[in-house]
């Protein structure tokens, strides 16, 4: 089933103009405040392993010490121990609706009182601030090859943004984002409701003004009203992972919720549009997004603008669930 599923997507890419090659993903992510950003990252392991993407690096925007262990821990089960995780500059505490499953699982025993899930890096305090990272690994890679898929808040972004020349590259923030970013894929705010107060944006409320009022490159948006039309089943995470005795993304959404529910698909829908643009969703016309004071996002069209945003018919939403229901269960 998968891999017609795939050769499909190899069909459309190329019908559809998108070049096919291998694409560079730099992945921005609150892990630990909502179990989508642990389904989304599901999605890219595998879509590294399969060649389609190179999964750059993880930037972490969420503060503490475990979601950086965390990441290291996916990592590892995944295989994919040599992927680059950047560290968040942020002191204040983000919100979380559950419990704090990135502590929950790195903190998790076997029978033995052993560490269920083995980590690799030994001295966490060599990790680059997320900004370094980025200026490191932007600097090296091809004019106009990355795309940066951010599903949490923009501290980061518009640290990048305010970055000068330092031993990795002499050019500004701005110009390495012109240069090497071929457009931002975000999942942020809400364009159905204008005076609705998104997690991501009120996170970090002027970042994230900064990013939609100047970053540079297309802007393409999954806004929370996308996501929650789209709801990961329980019965999935209850029936459908058999074939291991224990999986660190299951783990994560049984800490996260006293009960097990179905869940909207925010993270996620961001990350296939990245990776598979065009089949599965509908796209604004260009425009323009304004980020107010009180987090509300506000879109208008403007002919030349530079912001799009993503919706769905009920029959791609269903399409899109069958789809991340395959993609997750799948052996890595």
């Amino acid at each position: 089933m998968m891999k017609r599923i795939l050769s499909l997507l190899a069909v459309l890419f190329v019908t559809a103009g998108i070049r096919a090659e291998k694409m560079n993903v730099i992945f921005e992510t609150d892990m630990g405040n909502d179990v989508d950003d642990a389904l989304a990252i599901d999605m890219l392991y595998k879509y590294n392993k399969q060649g389609r993407i190179n999964l750059m690096a993880v930037m972490l925007n969420k503060e503490g010490e475990f979601p950086s262990k965390y990441i290291d821990l996916l990592n590892t089960w995944y295989g994919q121990k040599r992927i680059p995780i950047g560290v968040s500059p942020r002191d204040d505490r983000s919100r979380v609706a559950g419990a704090n499953y990135t502590q929950v699982i790195v903190e998790s025993k076997d029978e033995k009182g052993k560490p269920l899930y083995k980590r690799s890096i030994k001295d966490y305090s060599t990790l680059l601030p997320a900004v370094k990272l980025y200026r490191k690994l932007l600097a090296k890679a091809d004019d106009a090859s990355v795309t940066i898929v951010s599903v949490g808040f923009s501290t980061n972004l518009a640290l990048l943004m305010d970055s000068q020349a330092d031993e990795y590259s002499t050019l500004s923030g701005m110009e390495l984002i012109k240069k090497k970013v071929a457009r931002l894929v975000t999942m942020a705010g809400h364009m159905e409701n204008p005076k609705y107060a998104e997690y991501n944006v009120v996170n970090d409320i002027k970042a994230c003004q900064r990013v939609y009022a100047e970053w540079p490159t297309p802007i393409y948006t999954s806004p929370f009203e996308l996501g929650l039309q789209i709801r990961y089943p329980a019965r999935s995470i209850e029936n459908d992972f058999t074939w291991t005795a224990h999986h660190p993304i299951v783990d994560s959404y049984k800490a996260y919720l006293k009960k097990i529910e179905d869940r909207p698909t925010w993270d996620l829908t961001a990350v296939l549009y990245a990776i598979d643009p065009q089949q599965f969703f509908n796209i604004s016309p260009a425009g323009r997004i304004v980020v107010t004071d009180e987090g509300y996002t506000h879109y208008t069209k403007e002919a030349g603008g530079n912001h799009f945003y993503l919706f769905v018919t009920p029959e791609q939403a269903k399409a899109i669930l069958d789809y991340f229901v395959t993609m997750i269960t799948k052996k890595p």
